[in-house]
């Protein structure tokens, strides 16, 4: 059985599950999972999990993003980027580059962002985007994100509208398209808001893993699969397992290691393979993700 992580580098106009299939077929097998969706409309990195190691995904979803997107000043939209309707919006072509990057600066750090209404949050159950669709009123709860770079890299003035090339560096659960809503919400034109949405979107970067070294073409999935051993290596400290301290770990007894107290320490078996994920406090090692045995012990 195949274990592993790839980096996909998603194409526009395909969903994160779309790819999802399209790797299950690629590399033979039915369990694949992903750490963290992009929107159709978005392209670039897209961390796969396969077999057993979709059990690494969970350590993989909660970090940092880095993205290049396109932000539209002049105009806002009902999905706070160009697939949806536009809903309002003022002449933004006026507007000073200052106050712009007063709008920036005031949208970096640690904010509270209401996320975008088109969200796969849940709302009693049902998506969000599923209850805006279908006319429901929809009321999401502010969230604490932080943004810790947001760069203009070009910008462009073209009739009634400022088109900004941005570098976002953001906290796992930060909305690009709210950063665009809410920048062109607090921008105005003689006491309208000019209104800002998102064009173009980019994932380059999720915690170490970077966009040049994803694949985008299905058929070249099975030879960038990285091993678990290799992704955990670059996520925790690791320890290397003797025969007995193995045998130990993967039937659930207490492991003794003369450690440093570690929230999630990569585990190694002798010949260098993942065995584990484990938790250090007092000497005692608690173990947070086991693997099946095969990838373990042979």
């Amino acid at each position: 059985m195949t274990s592993g992580i790839v980096l996909v580098d998603k194409p526009q106009g395909v969903t994160s599950h779309d790819v999802v299939a399209r790797a299950r077929r690629a590399l033979g097998t039915r369990k694949v999972g992903h750490a963290g969706t992009l929107d159709p409309m978005a392209t670039g990195l897209l961390v796969l999990g396969v077999d057993s190691s979709t059990r690494l995904l969970t350590y993989l979803v909660g970090l940092g993003k880095e993205y290049t997107a396109t932000i539209r000043l002049g105009a806002s939209t009902t999905t706070d980027d160009t697939e949806g309707e536009v809903v309002g919006g003022a002449d933004a072509s006026a507007i000073p580059r200052a106050d712009i990057d007063r709008g920036i600066a005031a949208l970096t750090g640690v904010i509270s962002q209401v996320p975008s209404t088109y969200s796969a949050i849940k709302v009693d159950g049902r998506r969000s985007y599923d209850l805006a669709r279908s006319g429901t009123p929809v009321e999401l709860v502010a969230r604490t994100v932080t943004i810790s770079a947001f760069e203009v890299l070009a910008e462009r003035r073209d009739g009634s509208f400022v088109d900004l090339d941005v570098r976002i560096e953001c906290s796992s659960g930060t909305y690009i398209r709210a950063l665009a809503r809410d920048l062109g919400a607090g921008l105005d034109r003689d006491g309208v808001a000019v209104g800002g949405h998102l064009t173009a979107l980019r994932r380059t970067r999720v915690g170490p893993f970077r966009i040049e070294d994803a694949v985008a073409d299905p058929d070249e999935l099975p030879a960038a699969l990285r091993t678990p051993a290799s992704i955990a290596a670059e996520l925790f400290p690791t320890i290397t397992l003797d025969p007995e301290q193995l045998l130990d770990l993967t039937q659930g007894k207490k492991l003794e290691l003369a450690v440093t107290d570690t929230e999630v320490l990569a585990a190694l078996t002798p010949d260098g393979r993942l065995a584990g994920l484990i938790a250090v406090k007092n000497g005692t090692a608690r173990v947070l993700v086991n693997f099946p045995t095969p990838e373990v012990l042979t």
